[in-house]
């Protein structure tokens, strides 16, 4: 028989502590019941894994988690003490998701919480039924306003990175062989301006790409400070291939290949607003230039 795994609801709702005996004697009076103390020694190590990592109990209240554990195993069944017990695992996850929210809003400034208080004010009242807006409609608004405030706050964190990414491409516009193209993109259902830097490498001299092509290239992506993310062009791998009419890419491979005729390679160099912006991903910080070498195959 294999381990049983701790459902997080059901261990998370015994939490509370109130009897104060934490020493429970085995009966070992048949093979049922010798088959079942064995099955509990079996959990224990999952048991205290769990306790740490999911749950996050101090090993210093491991009495009081006992106490608690006892009491949620051996209580008669109440459906009115249940949906209570269940409401405190709720309780503690509407705690998580404040937490989450300020760490968003507030970019980890661990000073700043936003107030639990609105989170469960809105929940009950949608419980209650005294809500008339949707949860979707609800959902789009927090998300359009979730937007702005998150780029404030990580623009407050990663200032002194985003002043030195737009210092680099202020800069290199001034080298030799680099070229500047204004383009407009839509963000946020608005016509943005802003611009792709270039150094021709190699002149190609086949077509130019339609918005409907399939375009083959080789490339190598790095960071302003030389650091590779990402690349293809060790020997064996395929050529990477973008749909224009479904690119699936960030924008700045897309305005940056509509310029390329088949057989180019060019040094490209894309501002935040056509990479990924405000995000962070993980070696790509938020509002990172990023520089590719991209050959156009065919």
């Amino acid at each position: 028989m294999k381990k049983l795994i701790f459902a997080a609801a059901a261990f998370a709702a015994i939490m509370l502590t109130s009897c104060d005996n934490t020493n429970v004697k085995a009966e070992l009076n048949d093979s049922v019941d010798s088959l079942t103390h064995f099955l509990g020694i079996a959990q224990s190590d999952g048991l205290k894994n769990y306790m740490k990592m999911q749950l996050q109990v101090d090993s210093a209240y491991t009495n009081d988690f006992i106490k608690g554990m006892i009491e949620g195993a051996t209580a008669k069944e109440d459906p009115k003490q249940d949906a209570y017990m269940k409401g405190l695992t709720v309780g503690k996850q509407v705690k998580d998701m404040a937490a989450n929210l300020s760490s968003e809003v507030y970019a980890d400034d661990s000073t700043k919480q936003v107030p639990v208080k609105n989170l469960l004010a809105g929940i009950i009242a949608s419980l209650k039924g005294e809500n008339t807006m949707s949860p979707d409609s609800a959902y789009g608004e927090f998300q359009r306003r979730l937007l702005p405030l998150r780029t404030a706050a990580l623009e407050k964190k990663y200032a002194t990175e985003k002043a030195a990414n737009e210092k680099f491409l202020a800069d290199n516009a001034k080298k030799e062989g680099v070229k500047q193209v204004e383009v407009t993109t839509e963000r946020d259902g608005k016509q943005v301006k802003t611009f792709i830097q270039y150094k021709v490498l190699t002149e190609g001299t086949g077509a130019l790409p339609t918005d409907t092509s399939t375009v083959k290239c080789l490339y190598e992506g790095r960071l302003i400070d030389g650091t590779v993310f990402d690349s293809n062009t060790e020997e064996g791998r395929e050529p990477f291939e973008v749909n224009l009419a479904m690119p699936r890419v960030i924008q700045g491979w897309v305005e940056a290949l509509k310029l390329m005729p088949a057989g180019s390679k060019w040094e490209v160099y894309l501002p935040q607003e056509l990479a990924y912006g405000a995000q962070d991903m993980g070696q790509i910080k938020p509002f990172s230039t990023l520089i590719f070498t991209i050959e156009v195959l065919k």
